[in-house]
């Protein structure tokens, strides 16, 4: 029994009419006559009757055409699902988000509109250390990922900068400090620094510890947070001051102050990474929705 004989008793049984059957289907109505025949040779019965204008369902005919009808239905549905994830609109994606970039807005109305341009694509996402991420990316784990620069592993990848990002001071609401606009890093040498571990962003934490120390800061001071988002918790217990992306400033905690740095040369970038070679559909499809902003 073949796909296209159940296609073409359907197409009869819905319009009880060979000619306006074969029109539908494209074909000319003695083939068409002639698979039905072939479909009701191999079933064993008529499934429909011949009458002078038109045809009528058999009982057969009447129990057979629900089945018949879904198993078409299913194929069509199959078909569909196949050409969609082959051309990128639906299937899923997996994606990663370096920790704090979870609190970058540019990363989420960019999901946003990705959302509503492929409802059907379903987006798999998890949060995880720079270094997962990128052994997971290199691995083909993750499809892609949202992750801070700099980071020294990010080259083996192509990368597209979505944002850019100042650093900024984070202290205790009731630190002696916490009402001035903007701070040189100089006035935080006697200060611990609340840092989020180097296996988390190995070149950013780089970055701002050499600009620490240059400023005066003492690493013996230095405390480690589990993340760089945790860190903001530390700094609202008054365990010290932290250098956070501006983007977590957005955490709404009457314990924290924020402040500009004076002379500021911290900035972390927000990328979309994804492997060199041979990349799906779906990631093209976000990448053109990056190259719109």
């Amino acid at each position: 029994m073949e796909l296209r004989h159940l296609r073409y008793f359907v197409a009869v049984a819905e319009t009880l009419h060979f000619t306006r059957a074969a029109e539908m289907l494209g074909i000319s109505q003695p083939p068409l006559s002639q698979q039905i025949q072939r479909l009701e040779h191999e079933i064993g019965t008529p499934l429909l009757k011949r009458l002078t204008r038109g045809v009528e369902l058999t009982e057969a005919g009447r129990a057979f055409l629900p089945d018949a009808l879904q198993v078409v239905q299913l194929a069509d549905h199959a078909l569909e699902k196949a050409r969609g994830v082959a051309r990128g609109m639906s299937g899923q994606m997996s994606l990663g988000f370096a920790s704090s970039v979870a609190f970058g807005s540019p990363v989420f109305e960019l999901l946003g509109r990705f959302r509503a341009r492929y409802p059907a694509m379903e987006l798999i996402t998890r949060e995880e250390n720079m270094a997962l991420l990128m052994q997971d990316l290199r691995d083909g784990l993750l499809d892609a990922a949202f992750i801070r620069l700099p980071c020294e592993s990010s080259k083996a990848f192509n990368l597209r900068v979505i944002a850019t990002e100042r650093m900024m001071i984070a202290l205790p609401a009731g630190h002696a400090l916490s009402q001035q606009a903007s701070l040189a890093l100089t006035q935080l040498a006697e200060e611990t620094l609340i840092m989020f571990p180097r296996e988390v962003a190995p070149s950013l934490y780089e970055l701002i510890v050499s600009t620490c120390l240059r400023a005066g800061l003492c690493a013996d001071r230095f405390q480690q947070a589990p993340q760089i988002a945790a860190s903001l918790g530390m700094v609202a217990a008054g365990c010290g001051v932290a250098l956070v992306p501006a983007s977590l400033c957005c955490i709404n905690n009457p314990q924290l102050r924020f402040c500009e740095i004076e002379n500021n040369t911290l900035f972390t970038d927000i990328a979309f990474a994804w492997r060199r070679n041979h990349p799906s559909r779906s990631v093209l499809h976000l990448l053109s929705l990056v190259s719109e902003e």
